[in-house]
């Protein structure tokens, strides 16, 4: 799938040698690499409860959203948004990656073993989602849930 490998090559252009972190991942059993956010990207990492109806609101006003991802047991969804954004971030409940920290990523158009998955993979283009746009999104997220409770 020629998109998967351009996301592969964006994603891995952020570790310290790409061409290594590309062959080991390509190898990895898990389909996983550790790669260090805050250079192309940081990651807001949301509870899944009011990550999924963010991603549903963010799609009816995006045609796409940047990167996203779910993690093991589908507790946390993680938003690809530009880097800087997780040293500005103030939003309770919300974990943030960024410069100085480093997440696991799965292998993009391959099924991950590890849990780990992509709910939007990236495009390799270097789409993010806009932070202004993910927390007006929370916020109706949030009030629909607080509608439901």
């Amino acid at each position: 799938m020629p998109g998967a490998q351009t996301a592969v090559r964006w994603l891995a252009s952020v570790a310290p040698d790409p061409g290594a972190c590309v062959r080991a991942w390509e190898r990895d059993p898990h389909g996983v690499a550790l790669l260090p956010a805050g250079r192309a990207w940081d990651v807001l990492i949301l509870p899944s409860r009011l990550g999924y109806p963010t991603l549903d609101v963010l799609s009816r006003v995006l045609d796409q959203p940047g990167p996203v991802l779910v993690d093991f047991g589908d507790a946390r969804t993680g938003f690809f948004v530009p880097p800087g954004t997780a040293g500005r971030w103030l939003g309770t409940g919300i974990r943030t990656a960024g410069e100085g920290t480093w997440i696991v990523v799965p292998y993009p158009g391959r099924p991950s073993p590890s849990g780990i998955r992509w709910l939007i993979p990236p495009d390799g283009t270097g789409t993010l989602t806009d932070p202004s746009l993910l927390e007006l999104s929370m916020h109706e997220a949030a009030a629909g849930l607080a509608g439901e409770g």
